[in-house]
C-alpha cells in the first residue's frame, strides 16, 4: 500500500483499538446528507455530526464537525477559526487527498488519511458537550460511536490538535 492509498474502516477500527478506544458501529444504507440519516436517531443514541470541508484565500483547509441540525455562518467562520478572509467549500479531489473519502462521507477520522497535516480540525464545543459522538468511519454505509473525549484523543494520536470553538449560531 502506497501511503496515499486511504485508510480502511478495518484499519481505522484497529487504530481506535490500539489506542483503547471503544466504538461501536452500526452498518446501515448509504446515506449522503444529514436529511438522509435522520431516520437512524432512533437506532444509534448520541450527537450526530455533520462536516464541513472548507478552505480560505491561502488555500488552508479546515474540517468543521458540527451537530448536525447546527448552523454555520460561513461569512463569518474564518474570524472564528483563524482563516484567511472568508472560506469556500473544497473541492472532493482536495477531499479524497487529504481525508480519504468522498463527498457524502465527510467524517472527523479523516484524520486519520492527513499524514501530511493539510487540515485543520475544528470541533464545536456545542458538539463536544455530547457524552457521545457518532461519525461514519471513512465510508457512508455505517455510522461509528465514541465517546467526544475519545474523538479529540484519537485526532491528538494522528498528529492534529483539534480546535474545540463555538462555530455555530
Amino acid at each position: 500500500m502506497s501511503e496515499n492509498t486511504p485508510k480502511t474502516r478495518e484499519e481505522l477500527f484497529a487504530f481506535l483499538d490500539g489506542l483503547g478506544i471503544a466504538h461501536k458501529t452500526v452498518d446501515h444504507a448509504p446515506v449522503f446528507t444529514v436529511a438522509e440519516s435522520v431516520a437512524l436517531r432512533d437506532e444509534i443514541p448520541g450527537g450526530h455530526t455533520k462536516n464541513l470541508f472548507i478552505k480560505d484565500k491561502k488555500d488552508r483547509y479546515f474540517l468543521l464537525t458540527v451537530e448536525e441540525n447546527a448552523e454555520v455562518d460561513l461569512k463569518q467562520v474564518h474570524n472564528l477559526i483563524g482563516g484567511s478572509g472568508r472560506v469556500s467549500f473544497g473541492r472532493a479531489e482536495k477531499l479524497m487527498d487529504y481525508l480519504g473519502v468522498i463527498p457524502g462521507a465527510v467524517t472527523a477520522f479523516g484524520a486519520i488519511n492527513d499524514t501530511a497535516g493539510n487540515v485543520t480540525f475544528v470541533l464545536d464545543a456545542d458538539l463536544m458537550r455530547e457524552e457521545i459522538l457518532n461519525c461514519h468511519p471513512l465510508s457512508n454505509d455505517a455510522t461509528t460511536s465514541i465517546a467526544s473525549s475519545d474523538l479529540v484523543r484519537f485526532m491528538e494520536a494522528t498528529g492534529h490538535k483539534p480546535l474545540v470553538l463555538k462555530v455555530t449560531s
